[in-house]
């Protein structure tokens, strides 16, 4: 599943002509790309899907949705390892795999 999750800027910086941002979606952090969103600000939320923020976001809102996307467990759907899931879902501990072989 793809989401467009709410997330708030920690810095900005150009990157080869184009504004990026590092914003933290409730403790998984990632890189973002701004060029939809020219006036966003340190501190300030916006919604982001597949790493483009796209619409600006009140912090209420934004809180009041990761809180329910955590609750929901869809921030690690979203932001997780493929792998680890995968063996968590096939009952199998990852760490422990590696180390068997």
């Amino acid at each position: 599943m793809c989401l467009a999750v709410p997330g708030r800027v920690l810095d900005i910086e150009e990157r080869d002509g184009t504004r990026m941002a590092t914003v933290d979606f409730g403790g998984v952090v990632k890189e973002v790309c701004l060029e939809y969103l020219p006036d966003l600000r340190v501190g300030e939320y916006a919604i982001v899907h597949v790493g483009f923020a796209l619409q600006r976001l009140d912090e209420e809102s934004a809180r009041q949705t990761l809180e329910l996307f955590a609750e929901l467990g869809l921030l690690q759907e979203e932001f997780g390892d493929p792998w680890e899931t995968a063996a968590a879902e096939a009952g199998m501990d990852p760490v422990e795999e590696v180390r068997n072989q």
